[in-house]
């Protein structure tokens, strides 16, 4: 790799050359690995925002259908009318919403969590592997 990226053979430079190569590849590297790490958060950032509006979503709906649900109750103790049927059906149609909301918004956090850059560790971690197999060579 830092042969690649040098037009002179690592064998014809001097160890002063070579410590200096190395460590600009090595600052090149952690320079790319954090941009990566920057970038796998912000995704698994507005994941986690998604995840947490739709079950903010979800209560509002629970909240509601539950208001209709005693609304309903109040109507049938009140009145035996065929309104409190109407109202009965609209709070387990919400409830259901809200139901359906609060799975989404759930898949959508655990696709965020951990908050770990994984792709970056685990290519930072493939990098210290290959600069120690390049010294010992």
């Amino acid at each position: 790799m830092l042969e690649e990226m040098n037009r002179t053979p690592a064998r014809e430079k001097s160890t002063t050359e070579l410590a200096a190569d190395l460590s600009d590849e090595v600052k090149r590297l952690i320079r790319d690995e954090l941009r990566l790490a920057t970038a796998e958060l912000q995704t698994k950032g507005k994941r986690f925002g998604l995840g947490a509006g739709l079950v903010g979503v979800a209560g509002v709906l629970a909240f509601f259908g539950a208001g209709v649900l005693v609304f309903a109750a109040i109507l049938a103790l009140a009145l035996v009318l065929p309104g409190w049927l109407a109202a009965v059906i609209i709070g387990a149609v919400l409830l259901l919403g809200a139901g359906i909301g609060a799975l989404a918004g759930k898949k959508q956090v655990g696709r965020a969590v951990p908050p770990v850059p994984e792709e970056a560790v685990g290519n930072v971690r493939e990098d210290v592997e290959d600069i120690k197999q390049e010294v010992r060579s």
